[in-house]
C-alpha cells in the first residue's frame, strides 16, 4: 500500500516522526557526496530530508509519485516539487547527479523498471541514495508509520537490484533502531536505543540506507516506450565526472 501525501505530512509532524527525520537525515547526510554544483533529485517523499542540499546544490527537485499525490516545497521560494509516473520521469537523459530515494522504491509496482529509469536520468559517475525499511526489522512489522507500508528489502535483496541494474554500492549505513511507538518515554530516550542497537549490528535497525554509483553500460537495456515529452527545460546531460 502507498501512502498518500496527507498522511506522510501528518507522520512527520508528529514527534516520531520528527525523530524519525533527525535519524534518517543523519545517515543520508553521511551517504552524501559533495553537492557543491551538483543537480539533486529527491524521489517518493524525499523532502523531509532534502533541505541540507538547497544551498550548495545547482538544483534541487523533489520528483513525488502520482498516486502519492504532491505538496509544495519548500515552504519558503517557489515550489520545487513535480506531481509525475516514476517509471517516466520527465528528465532527460544523464540529468541528475545526486538522487535521494525514500518511501519510493518499496512503493514502486515494478522496482526494476523504477532502476532502468533511475539509470537512464542519473549523469556518469552520478550517486543514487536509497532508504528503505529493513524486511525483518520492526519498523516493517508495524504499519502505523510510512515504513510499515509497501515491500520491504534485505540487505542482499536491495544489493541485487542495484547491481543487476548497473550501480555498484559503496557505502551502507543503518538507522532507526528505537522502536516505531509515540511514547514519550522512549521519544526522549532515542539516542539512547541508536547506540544501543549499534551495539547489536545491522538486524536490529529499521532502515537500510546505501550509496551506489552509476555505472557506464546498463546490465540490462530499458524497454522500449514511446517518445518521451520532456517537460522541465535547462536540464541538458551532464559530463562524465570523477569517481
Amino acid at each position: 500500500m502507498t501512502s498518500d501525501v496527507g498522511r506522510l505530512i501528518s507522520y512527520y509532524k508528529s514527534p516520531l516522526g520528527r525523530i524519525t527525520r533527525t535519524l534518517v537525515r543523519e545517515q543520508i547526510i553521511a551517504l552524501t557526496p559533495d553537492l557543491s554544483g551538483k543537480r539533486v533529485m529527491g524521489l517518493g517523499f524525499a523532502s523531509p530530508y532534502l533541505r541540507f542540499a538547497l544551498e550548495p546544490a545547482e538544483r534541487v527537485i523533489a520528483l513525488m509519485p502520482a498516486r502519492q499525490g504532491a505538496s509544495a516545497w519548500p515552504r519558503e521560494g517557489p515550489s520545487r516539487t513535480v506531481l509525475c509516473d516514476p517509471l517516466e520521469m520527465p528528465l532527460t537523459d544523464a540529468a541528475i547527479d545526486v538522487t535521494i530515494a525514500v518511501h519510493a522504491l518499496e512503493h514502486v509496482a515494478d522496482a526494476e523498471e523504477l532502476m532502468r529509469e533511475l539509470w537512464r536520468v542519473t549523469a556518469p559517475n552520478g550517486h543514487l541514495i536509497v532508504v528503505v525499511p529493513r524486511r525483518r526489522g520492526i519498523w516493517a512489522q508495524r504499519d502505523a508509520t510510512p515504513f510499515g507500508q509497501g515491500n520491504p528489502y534485505s540487505g542482499g535483496q536491495l544489493e541485487k537490484l542495484l547491481r543487476d541494474h548497473s550501480f555498484v554500492p559503496e557505502a551502507w549505513r543503518d538507522g532507526l533502531f528505537m522502536p516505531p511507538v509515540q511514547s514519550s518515554l522512549v521519544l526522549r530516550s532515542a539516542r539512547f536505543f541508536e547506540g544501543l542497537g549499534r551495539i547489536f549490528g545491522p538486524p536490529m535497525s529499521g532502515v537500510i540506507c546505501v550509496r551506489a554509483r552509476k555505472e557506464a553500460f546498463p546490465a540490462i537495456p530499458r524497454r522500449k516506450r514511446a517518445e518521451r515529452y520532456v517537460r522541465l527545460p535547462g536540464m541538458a546531460p551532464a559530463t562524465a565526472r570523477s569517481g
